[in-house]
C-alpha cells in the first residue's frame, strides 16, 4: 500500500455551506476544555491508574459542554447543549 493511501483524504469543505454553532445565549464563541477519566490500573496494565484527558468544547458562560464534542458513551452524563 502507498503512502498516499495510508492517509485519509479529508473533504474540501466550502466554509459557505456551513452553519454557526451557537451557545444558549447566542454566542458562537466556545471555550475548549478536557474532561479527565480516570483509568484503572488493571485495564492500563501498569503500576499506577491512568488519567485519559478527552477535549470538548463548552459555552463560556454556563459552562455547558457541547454535546456533539463528547464521546456518545458519555453524554448521558454530563449536563449538555
Amino acid at each position: 500500500m502507498k503512502k498516499s493511501e495510508m492517509t485519509q483524504q479529508q473533504p474540501q469543505i466550502d466554509l459557505k455551506n456551513t452553519v454557526p454553532i451557537t451557545t444558549e445565549g447566542g454566542s458562537d464563541i466556545w471555550k475548549q476544555g478536557f474532561i479527565l477519566r480516570r483509568v484503572s490500573r488493571f485495564i492500563t496494565n501498569s503500576a499506577e491508574d491512568g488519567v485519559l484527558p478527552i477535549p470538548v468544547f463548552y459555552d463560556k458562560v454556563t459552562g455547558k459542554i457541547l454535546k456533539d464534542t463528547l464521546p456518545p458513551e458519555l453524554r448521558e452524563e454530563y449536563d449538555t447543549v
